[in-house]
């Protein structure tokens, strides 16, 4: 019982060191970014920072869950997609915020949005609940995209 309480306070530190991380990288970004024409709807700057943590905190429970489950239903296939998804997370902001293309920022999402389906429909064969857990993640994406989308036609 321990073993897997180990493995989700793991994996959420994972998951959100991964979000920190990026965070890091690109928050000399933020002031310019201010200064964009945002597209409507766009949530105000704070609202981000608590969004990103719950949803990494879910991501990393999704994942241990996956993980504490063992060889059964083809894990490892189902945790490498979700390892290759937190990388393409980690480098969309990158390339948004840090290095300004927002048009490549916007196809990296698009990838970043097939990785996580592809995700969600591999942990649903082996843990429905680590699917479910996925979902809030799937619908910030498409958020997200919008969000991307906007910002790249408003501000050419």
């Amino acid at each position: 019982m321990k073993k897997k309480a180990v493995v989700f306070i793991v994996s959420i530190i994972i998951a959100l060191a991964v979000g920190g991380v990026s965070a890091l990288l690109t928050m000399d970004s933020m002031e310019r970014f201010s200064e964009l024409e945002q597209p409507p709807l766009s949530p105000p700057s704070w609202l981000f920072p608590i969004v990103w943590t719950i949803l990494f905190i879910l991501m990393g429970i999704s994942a241990a869950r996956i993980y504490n489950i063992g060889g059964r239903g083809g894990n490892s296939s189902a945790l490498t997609v979700y390892g290759i998804q937190l990388f393409v997370n980690f480098m969309w902001p990158v390339i948004f915020f840090r290095l300004e293309l927002r048009l490549a920022a916007l196809l990296w999402l698009l990838l970043l949005l097939a990785l996580v389906i592809l995700m969600i429909v591999r942990f649903y064969r082996i843990d429905k609940t680590a699917a479910y857990l996925q979902i809030p993640y799937l619908i910030w994406l498409l958020f997200a995209a919008y969000l991307n989308t906007g910002v790249f036609i408003l501000n050419g």
